[in-house]
């Protein structure tokens, strides 16, 4: 079996594949004073109650855009699973992805292995909107090579800067509006609208710029735990895929094994 992990900036996400199913998922919150042995302990507890023995774990394969948190995760495998973990981005693990940007080192482990499995499970053009700490837009062409992004302040990044910088506005969470109106009654019906319509602008209009620019028949493909609030608001979305990344872990692990 194989442990794919997502480290982002708000959670790490554990998942269990057996060949090409996914088995399991847990997430954890990206605390940066969690230890290897806290991740450990409570990793433990969940694999039992799934009734997954640690020496059913053979490899384990990492994603991670917090980079202070890689040496905590690869302490975790070596002692829980007596593995060292492959990295996205290290010299030993060839993902097969072309990136055509200035320096391809800077895109995120993440976007690389949305990029890989959206390729091998819808094919090009693809634009994938992931919806994460930042919400992200990028652009994969025909051949499935990485042709560039776009990235914008995620949503909750967005609800967060409103409480934190105002006096009087409420920490709230994002709900899809009940009706259509735009108009709040209320000072979190008019948050909630002001950050719900204004990402549906925001993604309807970058998405209408990229085709603009690039003439090209793009599938849009979303992704990440907000992405459900929008997908029947938003016109362009062509499939929801709350596990693509997980699965460009596992595709790009069966690249490097096989």
């Amino acid at each position: 079996m194989l442990l794919a992990i997502d480290c982002g900036n708000t959670n790490v996400v554990f998942s269990v594949f057996d060949s090409d199913t996914l088995i399991v998922k847990w997430r954890s919150s990206t605390n940066a004073d969690k230890t290897s042995d806290d991740y450990s302990i409570w990793l433990e507890q969940l694999l039992q109650r799934e009734k997954i023995q640690l020496n059913d774990i053979n490899y384990v394969i990492i994603s991670s855009v917090v980079p202070n948190k890689n040496e905590t995760l690869r302490r975790l495998c070596i002692s829980l699973f007596k593995i060292e973990p492959s990295f996205i981005g290290s010299s030993e693990i060839n993902t097969n992805l072309s990136i055509q940007i200035n320096n391809p080192n800077e895109l995120g482990a993440d976007r690389v292995v949305n990029a890989v499995a959206a390729h091998h499970d819808y094919g090009g053009p693809l634009i994938i909107i992931d919806f994460g700490t930042a919400t992200t837009f990028d652009i994969i062409d025909t051949e499935g090579s990485y042709i560039g992004g776009v990235i914008t302040p995620g949503i909750n990044l967005s609800l967060d800067a409103l409480h934190q910088s105002t006096a009087l506005l409420p920490r709230i969470s994002l709900r899809k509006p009940v009706n259509k109106s735009i108009l709040g009654k209320s000072t979190v019906e008019a948050m909630n609208s002001g950050i719900y319509w204004g990402y549906v602008g925001l993604i309807e209009g970058i998405v209408n710029k990229i085709k603009k620019d690039i003439n090209l028949d793009f599938k849009i493909i979303a992704t990440g735990g907000l992405a459900h609030l929008f997908s029947d608001t938003v016109n362009h979305f062509f499939h929801v895929d709350d596990n693509l990344t997980l699965k460009g872990l596992m595709i790009v692990h069966k690249r490097n094994i096989l």
